[in-house]
């Protein structure tokens, strides 16, 4: 993992929850789902009734988490780009995950796994008092590191 992507990475673990975006029928989507980070990849567990893991499954996706409604002075937010495909979460990687809802929208929890391997993370951090974030103010940059969450974008 490059110097660059450890930021984007600790912010995520910060945060349980988070929302994956991809389009299904040409139409854009968000989903939320729990997020673990494992390797410098992102490992989802979402509802698999509503079927949104079949649009995702071998697909470009977005996954967004921030602290938005935290009520810290300094926000931040991150986005991981990559491509997704479904998987079978180690038994570590379940203890990671912790207890799953019982219910969503009244029908029993059936949890999907999805790994995304990032491609492009971007890190955007608000300031109430003006001051740069951890991140720079408009600060772009691309690693040329070759790993997982290799490029990020601040």
């Amino acid at each position: 993992m490059s110097p660059e992507e450890i930021p984007a990475v600790e912010l995520l673990r910060r945060v349980p929850y988070g929302r994956v975006a991809t389009s299904m029928r040409a139409l854009p989507f968000l989903a939320v789902a729990r997020h673990i980070v494992v390797g410098g990849r992102i490992v989802l567990r979402m509802h698999a009734g509503f079927g949104y893991h079949h649009a995702c499954n071998g697909s470009v996706v977005s996954y967004g988490a921030d602290n938005v409604n935290s009520g810290a002075s300094r926000l931040w937010s991150v986005q991981v780009t990559g491509t997704a495909e479904l998987t079978e979460p180690t038994t570590a990687e379940l203890e990671l995950f912790g207890p799953a809802p019982h219910f969503v929208d009244g029908e029993v929890f059936d949890p999907v796994y999805m790994r995304i391997e990032p491609q492009l993370v971007t890190v955007h951090t608000l300031g109430a008092d003006g001051a740069e974030g951890a991140h720079g103010k408009g600060a772009r940059r691309n690693s040329p590191s070759a790993g997982p969450l290799s490029r990020i974008r601040r």
